[in-house]
């Protein structure tokens, strides 16, 4: 089944034992996440919840109807999630939703799959799966979802401040949420003694997130260049520059080139696929090079590691661009190795 936002949250709030797998796709892997603590809630604190991820069931397809049909060892409620989910999960999802029994709900997050993806039919055409697309907010509803999160840690936000929030953080619940705990902590608010928030604290405390979004950090990152990664980073430590925007902008390119690589591997020739994209003429042959580098796995794995790298550069207290640029190149390293 394919379902609406209103019905993903409700299925996920009370889930059906009808409903086996709940598949959210799509780049907003925050949202995902949130929507996944969802079921972790409705299960309850004392609830098993077992962790897989893409790869270890592209080696192992059998596992997930396992871990769904198994009992908890403490005799209780029992739930599965499995992230970096990819079109080679598609035989354990399948495998899944065929078995005779499968008494635990799992949860599937695919952050680089897109709508036209073998996993996302399946799950929209079998009756005991619900698919969600998970896409970041834009225009009103940013500024609802910031509205929203605000309310939650008790902050009553002056007009505009929301939809400023929204536009610094791309629309990003993760970022956004950790905004407006700096803003909650600088103002004392809590949900029992909620506080006015104008745009003064937003300016004395919010972070600078615009900026050079990185086109450079990007194309190296992708071409596993290590020594040009590592000149562009020095160049926009040296300027000052917030990691955020050229995380960013690693993210976007990581989503575009996943998108690709699913046309590439359901049997679309490379070029049609890049043509299919309308891609600047200047980017074909950087793009090409880099779907004949990337795995959709690598793609998925890469693109929760930029998210928790952006995540974690905004805590408090953290060395964000050290962690930033030490995701950034980790990843490139790996890249080099494979040649």
């Amino acid at each position: 089944m394919k379902a609406n936002a209103g019905q993903i949250r409700a299925a996920l709030g009370r889930p059906d034992p009808s409903v086996r797998l709940f598949l959210l796709h799509g780049p907003d892997a925050a949202g995902a996440a949130a929507l996944a603590a969802t079921l972790a809630k409705a299960m309850g604190p004392e609830a098993e919840r077992i962790d897989l991820d893409g790869a270890t069931l592209k080696g192992d397809p059998a596992r997930l109807a396992d871990e769904a049909a198994a009992l908890s060892l403490f005799g209780g409620a029992r739930h599965v999630r499995v992230t970096g989910v990819g079109e080679e999960s598609h035989d354990a999802l399948s495998g899944l939703l065929d078995a005779a029994t499968a008494g635990n709900p799992v949860v599937a997050i695919a952050p680089t799959v897109r709508t036209t993806a073998k996993i996302v039919k399946l799950a929209i055409a079998h009756p005991r799966a619900m698919a969600f697309g998970c896409y970041l907010p834009e225009g009103q509803e940013a500024g609802r979802m910031v509205s929203a999160l605000a309310a939650e840690e008790g902050l009553r936000l002056a007009p505009g401040v929301a939809d400023r929030l929204a536009e610094a953080t791309g629309g990003d619940r993760a970022v956004a949420a950790r905004e407006i705990e700096k803003l909650a902590l600088y103002l004392d608010a809590a949900p029992d003694r909620p506080h006015d928030c104008d745009h003064g604290a937003l300016d004395a405390v919010g972070a600078d997130l615009s900026g050079d979004d990185g086109a450079g950090v990007a194309a190296s990152l992708l071409a596993g260049d290590v020594a040009a990664l590592g000149a562009e980073l020095a160049a926009l430590e040296a300027a000052g520059a917030s990691p955020i925007p050229w995380l960013r902008g690693i993210a976007r390119r990581l989503v575009q080139l996943a998108e690709m690589r699913a046309g590439v591997d359901a049997g679309e020739p490379a070029d049609r696929v890049i043509e299919r994209a309308r891609v600047n003429f200047r980017e074909k042959a950087e793009l090409g090079a880099a779907l004949r580098r990337w795995t959709g796995p690598m793609l998925s794995a890469a693109l929760d590691r930029v998210r928790a790298a952006e995540r974690a550069s905004i805590a408090p207290g953290s060395a964000g661009s050290v962690l930033a640029a030490e995701a950034a190149l980790g990843l490139a390293r790996r890249v080099a190795r494979r040649g």
